[in-house]
């Protein structure tokens, strides 16, 4: 899911989803559900649960970590959680600083689990979510079994 003004203006902007759907192919695993929202609470609700009936098991929201004060993603996602997990938004910044991305350290990239999903927000410029696609796909078979309360070979 895109949060951005902008690209819900100028869907052709979106250079989000071409990335993670080659991602997503190149990993065996799919692309279930794409929207662009605009960075308001009703459209970035919406687009979870949209998200959600679509059958996501990961949901990816980009854009809205930063200290803008039209940065409002993790706000609300973390309103809407039951639980955060912390070590994939500071591996993120991890990776990212490693990359020499100084403003990493500004962003409020993390995950949560929001009825028994994973939502993950990740800054929205094409190489932040690159890199936030590199975390989650280390982790995103042992997340989603774990998620569903089997247990892992």
């Amino acid at each position: 899911m895109i949060t951005s003004d902008r690209v819900k203006r100028e869907p052709e902007r979106d250079m989000i989803t071409p990335l993670v759907k080659d991602m997503l192919d190149k990993s065996g695993h799919s692309l279930v559900y794409r929207t662009i929202v605009g960075n308001s609470f009703a459209e970035i609700l919406h687009g979870v649960s949209n998200a959600m009936l679509a059958g996501a098991d990961i949901i990816l929201v980009t854009g809205g970590t930063g200290p803008n004060p039209r940065d409002i993603s993790v706000d609300i996602i973390s309103r809407l959680a039951d639980r955060e997990l912390p070590g994939i938004g500071e591996e993120f910044r991890r990776r990212s600083i490693a990359r020499e991305v100084k403003n990493a350290v500004m962003s409020r990239a993390s995950a949560y689990i929001v009825d028994g999903r994973l939502v993950v927000v990740s800054p929205g410029n094409p190489d932040a979510v690159e890199t936030m696609m590199g975390v989650l796909l280390d982790v995103a078979d042992h997340l989603v079994e774990q998620l569903h309360g089997k247990k892992h070979h």
